[in-house]
């Protein structure tokens, strides 16, 4: 019988095991650890003093030294850059995985409510809508649309049948699209795990901190065996199995993920110009949570989704934020995913459009063709000749 092991670790114990360290000790590993605490005021001053001068001056150096407001202001701001960027990866995967799981668990129930209305409104048999359904990874949903249209238009097919078919080439849609999403939920969780356990990077501590990159090492050696040394000895006070021995974890990677399964903070996103104005990002992205994109724009747009409002945006970009991200999951959660809902939804998806009606077009006057003395005005500016019309004859 399988039976899942629950973490002996608690984000209480690495807390107090980070706390309890030296203050070298507690910069290093909320550093590493960046993405889940915050580096303290005290502790960045501590850093602004322990950074060694950059100035080649001759004589004796003085015993102490002196913080300026910029360089305490400079290792601040280059926390918050860290800060940010490792927090607003992990939100955006997170949101991610939220809003592609929302949206495949919509696509799925649009599905559903297609086979249901076939078989009920239209009583199609079940054999054509499990033919459709094998179909759909491989059907062509444009064309088959622009063909039916050009049919309804002739009127070669009535209401009812046009809506039959509709519902059809939508059944197929939103099942394409529930894989579709189902593929990119993969991809996402797996990044929001890669995300979850990315500690920071040496070069990043080192341009945080300024410290030569050799004691960088040699104080990440010391501190995290240090940590590791000091949660092992209070899980092997406190937690036993039947045997009497502790379960073999890697306390390093249980670190994570202990910290991992913590609240996500929220940032604080405004409008970053996405399809140019609010309004039309909002109705893109309702259009996006209803399936009512062609699979070419979607995908278009959730491309542009990820990256930001710029296509060169980077994580450290100060402009780069969440704010499309938000707004859908916004939207997702205040959808109406009632059945009559839905169906009210495919209804309005499969409704044909009005036939136009044949007005005869009105007879246009035929525009007059141009007199000899315009086409000798613009045959002699094209060579350069004078214009008697406008100089009257003389010369220019």
């Amino acid at each position: 019988m399988n039976t899942t092991m629950t973490s002996p670790l608690t984000a209480a114990q690495i807390e107090s095991a980070i706390a309890a360290m030296p203050m070298q000790g507690r910069i290093m590993l909320r550093l590493i650890l960046l993405q889940y605490f915050d580096v303290t005021e005290e502790e960045i001053l501590y850093m602004t003093a322990d950074r060694p001068d950059p100035r080649c001056v001759a004589g004796t150096k003085t015993t102490y030294n002196i913080l300026t407001q910029e360089a305490i202001k400079a290792v601040r701001d280059r926390r918050d850059q860290y800060r940010r960027q490792v927090r607003l990866k992990r939100e955006r995967t997170w949101l991610q995985c939220e809003c592609l799981r929302t949206l495949a668990d919509l696509r799925e129930k649009l599905a559903a409510r297609a086979a249901a209305l076939l078989t009920t409104r239209f009583a199609v048999a079940p054999d054509t809508i499990e033919t459709l359904t094998s179909q759909a990874r491989s059907a062509l949903p444009r064309p088959a649309i622009r063909a039916l249209d050009a049919r309804w238009e002739a009127n070669e097919v009535t209401a009812e049948d046009y809506q039959q078919h509709r519902l059809g080439i939508e059944l197929q849609t939103q099942l394409r699209l529930a894989e579709k999403y189902r593929k990119r939920l993969d991809l996402a969780e797996r990044e929001h795990m890669t995300a979850n356990a990315a500690p920071l990077q040496d070069h990043e501590l080192g341009h945080i901190w300024g410290i030569p990159a050799g004691s960088l090492a040699a104080r990440k050696v010391k501190y995290l065996a240090q940590y590791l040394q000091s949660l092992q000895t209070v899980m092997l006070g406190t937690v036993k199995t039947a045997a009497g021995s502790t379960p073999p974890i890697d306390l390093w990677k249980e670190t994570f993920v202990v910290l991992a399964g913590g609240p996500i903070e929220r940032s604080l996103s405004t409008y970053d110009g996405l399809e140019r104005t609010e309004s039309a990002l909002i109705e893109k992205l309702t259009a996006l949570a209803w399936g009512s994109l062609t699979e070419d724009i979607e995908a278009k747009f959730w491309v542009s989704l990820m990256q930001g409002a710029s296509t060169n945006a980077l994580h450290s970009e100060v402009t780069r934020n969440l704010f499309g991200l938000q707004r859908l999951a916004t939207i997702m959660n205040d959808l109406d995913t009632a059945p009559e809902a839905l169906d009210e939804v495919l209804l309005a998806h499969i409704t044909p459009r009005p036939r136009d009606e044949q007005v005869e077009l009105l007879e246009q006057k035929p525009t007059e063709p141009a007199s000899d003395e315009m086409r000798d005005h613009v045959l002699k500016s094209m060579f350069g000749e004078q214009h008697t019309d406008l100089t009257g004859g003389g010369r220019w």
